[in-house]
């Protein structure tokens, strides 16, 4: 576990340029330990909750279309809900999602880490759950994954496309380095 060493850069001011629903775009002044004075920019994103489902040998894996890339992408189930920090309920918050976006139910659901996505310049984090015992039905996607659409891989599938790049989130990446670290099986 990394050592709290208390902040090397003080904030000197703050203001947020740009704001929606979804995020807020922050500009702090800052002092760097030199003395110089500068300019830190970055967004703030509620934390998100992601799911690995396990079932039969394999992970059930999403597959979306990502304006920001513009590209179909597969991954785990990953979001977050309006209103609802991942900090508030974690647990909570990945069994909504994984039901959003599956349709299923976990009967158990571990914890398996609190990971920083992009922490150079997202304040958002998320939590990392592996979710077994799984009971089909119907998903309820939000109006932004309506072409959103679920399968099972064997794990043997899931590692190849990692290796060619067919998985490049970096969420589920890194999700799947702590199952593994874990020393979890699948199924």
């Amino acid at each position: 576990m990394p050592e709290a060493s208390g902040p090397i850069i003080e904030q000197t001011s703050t203001r947020v340029v740009y704001e929606t629903s979804h995020m807020r775009l922050r500009e702090d002044g800052i002092r760097r330990p030199d003395g110089s004075a500068g300019i830190y920019s970055y967004v703030e994103k509620p934390d998100f909750a992601l799911i690995i489902p396990v079932e039969n040998g394999g992970f059930h894996l999403v597959e979306q279309y990502r304006y920001p890339v513009r590209m179909r992408c597969w991954e785990f189930p990953q979001g977050t809900l309006p209103g609802m920090a991942a900090a508030e309920d974690p647990e909570k918050l990945a069994r909504e999602e994984l039901r959003q976006e599956t349709g299923m139910t976990a009967g158990e659901l571990r914890h398996l880490g609190h990971l920083h996505c992009a922490h150079g310049m997202v304040r958002q984090g998320f939590d990392v759950f592996v979710a077994t015992g799984l009971m089909p039905g119907t998903p309820e996607p939000e109006i932004e994954e309506q072409d959103l659409r679920c399968r099972l891989f064997g794990r043997a599938e899931v590692e190849e496309m990692i290796r060619r790049g067919g998985i490049a989130d970096d969420a589920t990446l890194a999700a799947y380095a702590l199952f593994l670290l874990a020393g979890e099986a699948a199924g």
